[in-house]
């Protein structure tokens, strides 16, 4: 044998031995390749054909089927890759799906509709979701199944609405739109796989047109969600009633703004998510206390299996609070995990292990491939995998840490940090926020929940029927009283939030990477997630920003100077302007930012009187209009207004050397089944040039 078989030999039996030493902890990263597969077809830019879900699932079989006759030292490798093909074709497959109609253009008239969810806009309106759809002159087969329409009447109020209702009105909608700037949030493709195929708003008010029907369980479910909340409602008054009706149905819109706010700025808001620590508290609670009940007798205690019924009712009230918090995605993932830990403890298993976490995981990513690229996903399972990680770590130690009395605290204050930490940077990167005093927000409120808020919920349910709920929504009251008083303390403090600037593409996957070879590599070479992380921080600090941002109707104009983002309104498309300043991790308001704008190589026509009286343009002006502007007899600048922007969506524009580069939403999100591109044309010189000019 050469010497090249020699090393060649050397380095396969190195792979091997370090894929042995992975031996019992191959199932953490089961979810970590649907994971990739997953990620893979989200950033492709073109929707692939069925042949191509075939040939990856026929791939897969062969992979799997190879794997068997490999040594044990190889097998995990093509089972890895095989995993990677399936995820991909999971999120494929969900993706068609949950195929409805998409409405193609902007409609007004008469909407009806079926009310199936309610709840509360950004600018704190009532905002309810129909099915079974009828719009007027829209044929059946191009009627989305569900609209969303937030109510902005200002006349009467007509009906109240509830759940199963059937309602009409007038209403304004149009198609989910796309991304605010190229590579930002798709609200195109979270509308997809929500099934919602058009948005808008009414400015008249509701009509009744078929009574609620009672006969199927999800609506009967929702009309006993909001039967409860307004009880709590009623029960307890004002800010503190919403609150309660939030952790306990998932009825935010009695929540107002201000305590929204400061629950965000204190990093309170995940209180108001019912997710995994409202579904673990909620189950410690009812675990205890069964246990407790089945130890006060001696004979049940010793003959009767208590852990395992006690774990039985858990799960059992776990199905309870998740129907009644009206079963969104986050719940049914909360429960997802927790009833997983109690299947763990009903078959003699440790509850709360890496093994535990994936396998929820594994389940949520077959089940809802898209949960990946939400923040929901990621947080959760980060501070779960974060929080099992450091606690089996701490449990391996043989020598106390701390004394007997000061545990609990201590588990307090660890949870907190290491909770905060784990979540901190995908919630910066999603929301450009962070709560400098949110460890001591937590600390001083999480505890309470678990002492006193969520067992004060589940005596309320007891109590409810025989009419002395009202003396635990009291004590309930009392605690969440407190925890809107530390969120609004917190608020008040100077710098309690800042602001971050939006990450490139890359840096969530690598910072992802290097927390999962800490916690799930067996050896040395998990410390090279260390440097993964440090990686993924120094790019995140080298993010740039794009110079010029177009939304994606004209309607808005963003100039980046050297005060920060100029804007060219102060009112109108707020949530384009909200977002763009949060992702230039700038804290200001629209009205600020707009008192930067000054005329010069970008000129901004907003409306039709301003677009009437233009009178012309220089040579390297780029003009952007919220209406068509008419075709130039001697194009000598850039026109980017409806007609150009359909084709592409929002655009963004950096300056070089040889002139702009422009980048559209249309080339970061490709063709796939939840755009709507036009289909390409040829358009007059106006809108096509793109000339070199000066900086803005």
């Amino acid at each position: 044998m050469g010497r090249v078989g020699r090393i060649s030999n050397t380095i396969r039996a190195q792979i091997g031995a370090v894929l042995i030493a992975q031996r019992g902890h191959m199932l953490g990263w089961v979810p970590v390749c649907l994971a990739i597969g997953i990620g893979c077809y989200f950033s492709i830019k073109v929707e692939p054909k069925t042949p191509h879900f075939i040939y990856l699932l026929l791939s897969s079989a062969v992979l799997l089927f190879l794997a068997r006759h490999l040594t044990e030292a190889i097998s995990p490798l093509p089972v890895g890759v095989a995993l990677c093909m399936i995820g991909f074709v999971l999120a494929g497959v969900r993706a068609h799906t949950v195929a409805e109609p998409v409405l193609g253009w902007r409609y007004y008239g008469p909407v009806e509709g079926r009310i199936i969810a309610m709840d509360r806009s950004q600018s704190d309106a009532l905002r309810l979701t129909l099915d079974q759809v009828r719009l007027d002159r829209v044929p059946p087969a191009r009627t989305p199944a569900r609209v969303r329409l937030s109510m902005h009447s200002k006349g009467p109020a007509g009906i109240t609405p509830e759940p199963g209702l059937r309602v009409m009105t007038t209403a304004h909608l149009s198609p989910p739109s796309g991304p605010v700037e190229p590579g930002g949030f798709d609200f195109q493709r979270h509308a997809w796989f929500a099934r919602l195929g058009a948005v808008g708003y009414a400015r008249v008010p509701l009509m009744g047109a078929a009574p609620a029907q009672d006969g199927q369980a999800g609506l009967l479910v929702f009309r006993i969600r909001m039967a409860a909340s307004a009880h709590i409602q009623q029960r307890l008054p004002g800010d503190t009633g919403g609150f309660a009706a939030a952790i306990t149905t998932g009825d935010r819109s009695a929540m107002s703004r201000d305590d929204l706010d400061a629950l965000r700025a204190s990093n309170l808001a995940h209180l108001l998510a019912i997710s995994g620590l409202h579904m673990g508290l909620l189950t410690a609670v009812v675990f205890g206390a069964l246990r407790l009940l089945l130890a006060a007798h001696p004979r049940v205690a010793l003959v009767w299996p208590t852990k395992g019924i006690a774990a039985v009712g858990a799960l059992i009230a776990a199905s309870g609070y998740l129907a009644l918090s009206g079963g969104n995605v986050a719940t049914q993932r909360a429960f997802i995990m927790v009833a997983v830990a109690l299947a763990a403890l009903i078959i003699g298993r440790r509850a709360i292990s890496i093994r535990a976490v994936a396998v929820a995981a594994t389940i949520v990513l077959i089940w809802w491939p898209e949960a990946l690229t939400g923040p929901g996903f990621q947080m959760s399972f980060a501070a779960t995998t974060a929080l099992v990680a450091v606690f089996g770590w701490l449990r391996d130690l043989e020598q106390d840490l701390v004394p007997r009395w000061a545990k609990p605290v201590f588990g307090v204050f660890i949870s907190s940090l290491v909770a905060g930490l784990a979540t901190a940077p995908i919630a910066a990167a999603h929301f450009n926020t962070i709560a400098h005093y949110g460890l001591i927000a937590n600390l001083l409120s999480v505890p309470l929940m678990g002492v006193l808020v969520i067992p004060a919920a589940v005596l309320a349910l007891v109590l409810a029927p025989v009419g002395l709920d009202w003396v635990a929504l009291w004590l309930m009251g009392l605690g969440l009283d407190w925890i809107l008083g530390v969120a609004h303390w917190i608020a008040g403090i100077d710098g309690a939030r800042g602001y971050v600037i939006a990450p490139g593409p890359w840096v969530i996957p690598l910072l992802t990477l290097g927390f999962l070879l800490l916690v799930l590599w067996q050896g040395r070479l998990r410390w090279a997630g260390v440097a993964a992380i440090l990686a993924s921080f120094v790019l995140w600090q080298g993010a740039e920003r794009p110079e010029v941002l177009i939304a994606d109707n004209g309607t808005l104009v963003g100039v980046l100077t050297k005060d920060g983002r100029a804007l060219s309104k102060a009112k109108g498309a707020g949530f384009v302007a909200r977002n763009w300043l949060e992702n230039d991790g700038d804290g200001t308001s629209q009205e600020r930012a707009a008192r930067h704008w000054r005329a010069g190589p970008i000129v901004h026509l907003s409306g039709k009187r301003a677009v009437a009286s233009f009178a012309g343009c220089r040579e390297g002006q780029i003009i952007v209009a919220s209406v068509e502007v008419p075709a130039l007899s001697d194009p000598v600048c850039t026109v980017f207004d409806p007609v150009r922007l359909k084709h592409t969506g929002a655009v963004a524009l950096n300056q070089t050397v040889e002139g702009w580069v422009m980048t559209t939403s249309r080339d970061t999100a490709g063709e796939r089944l939840w755009t709507a591109w036009p289909e390409p044309k040829d358009l007059p010189d106006q809108y096509v040039r793109i000339n070199p000019t000066k900086r803005p």
